[in-house]
């Protein structure tokens, strides 16, 4: 039905820095317009083992279930299942790896698939993720260059 969304870039640091702050530092740089509630007030949590949640929390303790970690093997890979706003049963599953070329690079490959469980809804979703991830990457490419002196490298 519809192909899995892939992305890739490059960053000038290490994969263990990387899936840091993709991870364990998800907070701070998760932008507030991509939350269930939009607030700038909420904790971002990704938890850091299988079977983790990922979710928002509001200062009040309100908590919004995004997704839940099904692989979690640092610094190559996570993978979770993606929910953000709807049910999850209707979840779409998220691979992140984080490939080491040498000292201070990393790959990051994403893809993000599982739309046709959606059914006639998948298409539509799948677009709307594609914007979602768009306007999302820029600040964890920002995240990752801070720390370890690392920058975004065009390939």
């Amino acid at each position: 039905m519809s192909d899995p969304l892939r992305m890739s870039f490059d960053v000038a640091c290490s994969a263990d820095h990387a899936f840091r702050v993709w991870t364990s530092d998800i907070g701070t740089w998760w932008p507030h317009d991509h939350t269930v509630t939009g607030r700038d007030d909420l904790t971002v949590v990704l938890q850091c083992r299988v079977g983790g949640r990922i979710y928002e929390r509001t200062p009040e303790g309100a908590e919004h279930d995004w997704g839940e970690v099904i692989a979690f093997d640092p610094p190559e890979r996570l993978a979770y299942l993606w929910h953000i706003g709807s049910d999850r049963a209707d979840a779409t599953e998220v691979d992140v790896r984080f490939v080491a070329h040498g000292e201070g690079a990393t790959r990051i490959e994403i893809e993000h698939r599982g739309w046709e469980r959606l059914g006639a809804r998948g298409v539509a979703w799948r677009e709307r993720n594609h914007a979602g991830w768009e306007s999302l990457l820029p600040h964890v490419k920002e995240a990752m260059g801070k720390g370890e002196m690392c920058q975004e490298r065009e390939m």
